[in-house]
């Protein structure tokens, strides 16, 4: 063989090796989760998760956020320790909106000693240093992005976590009311950004969310129910921490500074495969919420 012939047949090589990587499709979202190596997971804290139990036989878990609303997430771990949750309810359940859950009346029902009836509001806090932003546009705030895996927006002088689907909020009254924690609610339809800095959020459903967002919609004015369902009614609320080691759920979430999750981003906002005729090029904080998972 000639040289000239053999350096032909190996720039054909090459060519064909590029070939077959350039028609090799991208991952999907789910495949990069999948593929996830144990590295790019983190475990979620037993003390910062609540299991909640219905009358129907079924349950949802809970993740708080102390680090964003310390003071309503001490009153929600009261609330939950004493008890004083077990008899709750889900009260209101509006479509495209929320689901909400307490007392009809929490007049009904006095706080446990301390419980903080009117905590400060707990609505944005100062900027942190591990803030990782996307580079994606937000119609909501200057920048968004993650901290310690949750979706937050910031104006550059502040930061708050953004109202996504499945995170938790507090109810409350009209200002200066900011919610004791004893109403909290779930977002179960597009998310309503215009509550962001408006109410205290304090968490996320990480399991079980079916249980929240498929229930019969209330017949009252913002989806209250005139009599709270019995399936809703609640047999439970514990801290997670609070159980039998052999009967604690363990979840972990997608750490967000990790090279994994950076792809999981990536392949999110730039759709690929057969189904998908144009990409995005884009995508909203509420959809680039970390994956979470069962501890395998």
């Amino acid at each position: 063989m000639t040289l000239t012939k053999a350096i032909k047949l190996a720039g054909l090589g090459v060519a064909l090796i590029a070939l077959t990587a350039a028609d090799k499709p991208a991952l999907s979202p789910q495949e990069i989760v999948d593929a996830a190596p144990p590295t790019a997971w983190k475990d979620i804290s037993a003390s910062d998760m609540v299991v909640i139990r219905f009358k129907d036989g079924t349950s949802s878990v809970l993740q708080l956020a102390p680090e964003f609303a310390p003071v309503h997430v001490a009153n929600i771990k009261a609330l939950v320790k004493t008890g004083w949750l077990n008899t709750a309810a889900l009260i209101r359940v509006q479509d495209n909106y929320v689901t909400q859950w307490g007392y009809p009346d929490a007049e009904e029902a006095p706080l446990p000693a301390g419980v903080i009836k009117t905590p400060p509001a707990e609505y944005e806090h100062a900027p942190s240093a591990g803030f990782k932003p996307l580079k994606y546009k937000d119609s909501f705030a200057a920048k968004v992005g993650h901290v310690a895996s949750w979706p937050v927006a910031t104006d550059g002088q502040s930061q708050w976590l953004t109202h996504c689907y499945g995170m938790i909020g507090v109810a409350r009254d009209v200002a200066p009311d900011t919610g004791s924690g004893s109403q909290l609610y779930t977002v179960i339809g597009q998310a309503p950004r215009a509550l962001d800095r408006n109410v205290t959020l304090v968490g996320r459903v990480i399991a079980g969310m079916e249980n929240l967002s498929a229930r019969p919609r209330g017949t009252e004015e913002l989806g209250f129910y005139k009599t709270p369902p019995e399936g809703g009614r609640f047999t439970s609320v514990t801290l997670v921490s609070d159980l039998p080691e052999a009967e604690r759920p363990r979840f972990q979430v997608m750490d967000t500074d990790s090279a994994t999750f950076a792809d999981w981003v990536k392949a999110r906002a730039n759709r690929s495969g057969t189904f998908f005729v144009k990409s995005a090029g884009a995508i909203d904080i509420c959809n680039a919420t970390a994956p979470i998972r069962k501890v395998p």
